[in-house]
């Protein structure tokens, strides 16, 4: 039996751009995608925070060290620059891999600088 896992998470990323009339994809900071773990053309679950929308597309790499998170084609209906998003890829593991998994987190600041790392998250409390 295989179990989907969260993989990776780019965790409050700022929207730099929405391109509408570009080819469909994410195009991500190549710095964040290689320290998320994140590989070009992977299919990723993006969810904005301050719509609440969800959807899914691909990641392309952007110049690295520029910050960029573009959202594109059809899916920059779905964020403006500015919003702040959630970035995650997930990935099937079955009950050997699940032993030492961890998820690769990245948070980020307002100029997609990297805040911190971790592989785990804190309980949330009540």
């Amino acid at each position: 039996m295989f179990i989907t896992m969260l993989k990776a998470k780019l965790h409050r990323a700022c929207v730099t751009h929405a391109e509408l009339e570009y080819e469909g994809s994410c195009a991500i900071d190549a710095r964040l995608l290689d320290m998320a773990g994140i590989k070009e053309y992977e299919q990723i679950q993006i969810y904005n925070i301050n719509n609440g929308e969800r959807f899914t597309t691909y990641a392309i790499q952007a110049e690295e060290g520029s910050g960029t998170i573009s959202v594109n084609g059809a899916a920059a209906h779905k964020a403006t620059p500015g919003d702040r998003i959630i970035i995650c890829s997930y990935a099937s593991l079955n009950q050997s891999e699940l032993v030492n998994f961890k998820p690769t987190l990245v948070y980020l600041d307002e100029n997609n600088i990297v805040t911190r790392t971790a592989n785990t998250i804190s309980a949330q409390v009540a």
